[in-house]
C-alpha cells in the first residue's frame, strides 16, 4: 500500500503557469538566478531517511485536489516512481520554476515533478531526466458559434490553420511567458507583424482562455497539454493549430545526484513500454469523450409520467435527506444523465458520480449499484449539509451542492473572502459564489483567509445553478409533492 505525507501549503486546482522557452534567451529568470551550490544528497540517502519530496505544482498538469482527492498527471506518475523505489512521497507545492531550482538546491526537494520544459539554459542548473512526453504550443481560437449545426470543411473555413495568417491578429498571452518570445519569432518567420498584448500578472493562463471561450478575445496561446484540458471544458475552443515545434518534457534532479537520475531514467524508460504509463497519459490528455450517455428520451418526456429509470429509489432516498426527491434527480441528471455505469475522467462513479475514496469512508463497494451509490451520495449530502445547517433551506441547498461539487474546503474559503470584503456569507448568488469564481484570479486565492489554493470556481457556480433550472423544468413536469420550498428565483 502506498502512503503519501503531503506537505502542501497551497491546496485547490490551479491551471499550469509553467514556461515552454523555445531558445535558451527566453529563460532570463533562469539564466540570471544565483543558485547556491547543490546539497549532497543523493538516492542512497534518500532510501535511507525513507521520503522522496517532489517538487511539484499545483495544476491540472501536476496535481490538483477533486472532491479531496489527489489527482493530476505528474502526481501520478511520482507517485508511482517513489513506490518503486521503495519510499513515501512528499510533495513541496512551488509556483514557479525559479523557485523550484533554488528548493532543488537547498534540499527541500530532490526532483522537479512538473511540467518543465528542457532548455540549454535549464542544463546549466540542473540534471534532466529522460522525456516522459512532448508539448507544442498552440494557437486557442474560438469556433463559430453554430459549429454544431456546420459541417466540418465549413467550420475549418474560418479557423486558423496556417500560422502565416496570424499577420495583424491579435493574441492576448500570459504576462511575461515564453509565448510572447515564440510570437515575436513566429512574426519573423511570416514576415508580418503579430499584434502581441500581455494580460496583468494576475490573469493565468486558463482564464485567458476563459476569455477566448466566451467571445471577449479572438486568440491567446498555451502549451499543448493545458490547451487540450481547456477545450474538455470548453467545446467551442479549437486547440488544433501549432505554433512551435515539440519540445521535450522531463522531471529535474540536482547535478550531483547521478544515483538518483540512472534510477529515474531507467524507470521512465521501462514506464514508457507499459500500457499504465498510456492510461495515465490518456486520461489527462486524451479522453475528451467522457461518458455523456443521456436517458432515452420517453423518461425526458412532457408527459410528466417519470423523470428516469430509477425514481423510485430516488424518492426513497430524498427522504432520508428531507430533500424534494425532484432535485435529488436533477443533481443526478446533472452527474451521470441517469447512467448507473457512467465512469468520469477522473474516476467518479455511478449515478451520483462518487469517488471511490469517498464511498470507503462510507463502507460502500459497489458504486455501480444505483442503491449503493445513492445510499453513499445521500450519505455524504447529509454530513455536508450539517456544515450549512445555520442556513434557511433554500441557501443550505446551494451551498450543499456547491460543496459536493468542488469541496467543501473551497466554499468556506468563499465564505471567508465574501466576509473580508462585507458581501453576506449566508447567501450564495452574487455573494459567496461571486468569491467562489473569483478564487481563480491570484489575489484572492493567494489571500491570507484561504486555506485551499485555486479553484476553479465558474464550475461549482454553474453546477449549482444547472442543478436548480432541471429542478425548476422538473417541478412543472411534476405533481406538486416537495418536501422542501425551493426555486431558482429565491
Amino acid at each position: 500500500m502506498r502512503t503519501y505525507s503531503l506537505f502542501i501549503s497551497i491546496l485547490g486546482v490551479l491551471l499550469c503557469t509553467c514556461q515552454s522557452p523555445n531558445h535558451e534567451d527566453v529563460d532570463l529568470e533562469i539564466q540570471t538566478l544565483e543558485l547556491e551550490e547543490a546539497i549532497e544528497l543523493d538516492l542512497d540517502e534518500i532510501k535511507e531517511r525513507g521520503y522522496l519530496t517532489a517538487i511539484i505544482d499545483n495544476s491540472t498538469t501536476g496535481m490538483f485536489l477533486y472532491r479531496g482527492e489527489p489527482m493530476g498527471y505528474e502526481y501520478e506518475l511520482i507517485s508511482l516512481f517513489a513506490e518503486s523505489i521503495g519510499v513515501e512521497l512528499r510533495l513541496n507545492i512551488t509556483k514557479n520554476i525559479a523557485e523550484s531550482f533554488q528548493k532543488l538546491n537547498s534540499g527541500e526537494g530532490d526532483i522537479i515533478a512538473r511540467n518543465l520544459t528542457v532548455t540549454s539554459g535549464r542544463k546549466r542548473h540542473i540534471a534532466f531526466s529522460e522525456p516522459h512526453h512532448q508539448v507544442r504550443q498552440m494557437l486557442v481560437q474560438r469556433k463559430p458559434d453554430n459549429w454544431r449545426d456546420m459541417k466540418l470543411h465549413e467550420i475549418e473555413a474560418q479557423l486558423i490553420r496556417n500560422p502565416a495568417d496570424l499577420k495583424e491578429k491579435k493574441i492576448i498571452v500570459r504576462s511575461n511567458s515564453s509565448y510572447i518570445s515564440r510570437l515575436k519569432n513566429l512574426s519573423d518567420e511570416i514576415g508580418g507583424t503579430i499584434l502581441v498584448e500581455q494580460e496583468d500578472e494576475e490573469t493565468e493562463t486558463d482564464a485567458i482562455i476563459e476569455m477566448v471561450a466566451d467571445g471577449s478575445i479572438d486568440y491567446t496561446v498555451a502549451d499543448e497539454d493545458i490547451a487540450q484540458i481547456n477545450a474538455r471544458y470548453h467545446s467551442i475552443l479549437d486547440v488544433e493549430t501549432a505554433i512551435s515545434f515539440p519540445q521535450d518534457i522531463a522531471w529535474g534532479v540536482r547535478k550531483n545526484a547521478p544515483k538518483l537520475l540512472k534510477t529515474v531514467n531507467e524507470w521512465i524508460m521501462g514506464m514508457k513500454k507499459t500500457n499504465d504509463y498510456y492510461a495515465i497519459y490518456d486520461k489527462y490528455f486524451r479522453n475528451y469523450n467522457v461518458s455523456k450517455k443521456i436517458i432515452h428520451s420517453e423518461y425526458f418526456s412532457l408527459d410528466g409520467e417519470k423523470i428516469s429509470p430509477y425514481d423510485s429509489l430516488i424518492k426513497k432516498y430524498a427522504k432520508k435527506i428531507n430533500w424534494d426527491w425532484r432535485l435529488l434527480a436533477a443533481q443526478i441528471s446533472k452527474e451521470s444523465r441517469f447512467d448507473p455505469m457512467a465512469k468520469s475522467w477522473v474516476g467518479a462513479r455511478g449515478l451520483m458520480q462518487v469517488m471511490p475514496r469517498t464511498a470507503g469512508s462510507y463502507h460502500v463497494t459497489n458504486l455501480y449499484n444505483p442503491k449503493q451509490n445513492l445510499k453513499v451520495g445521500t450519505d455524504h449530502i447529509l454530513w455536508l449539509e450539517k456544515k450549512w445547517q445555520h442556513l434557511p433551506d433554500s441557501e443550505k441547498v446551494k451551498f450543499t451542492l456547491g460543496s459536493y461539487n468542488v469541496g467543501d474546503g473551497h466554499v468556506r474559503d468563499a465564505v471567508k473572502l465574501a466576509k473580508k470584503y462585507g458581501a453576506d456569507t449566508s447567501v450564495w448568488d452574487d455573494n459567496v459564489a461571486k468569491y467562489l469564481v473569483l478564487k481563480s484570479k491570484r489575489k484572492y486565492y493567494e489571500d491570507p483567509v484561504v486555506a485551499f489554493g485555486y479553484c476553479r470556481g465558474t464550475e461549482p457556480v454553474e453546477y449549482v445553478s444547472d442543478i436548480l433550472y432541471r429542478f425548476d423544468r422538473y417541478l412543472q413536469m411534476m405533481p406538486l409533492d416537495s418536501t422542501i420550498s425551493l426555486s431558482i428565483n429565491e
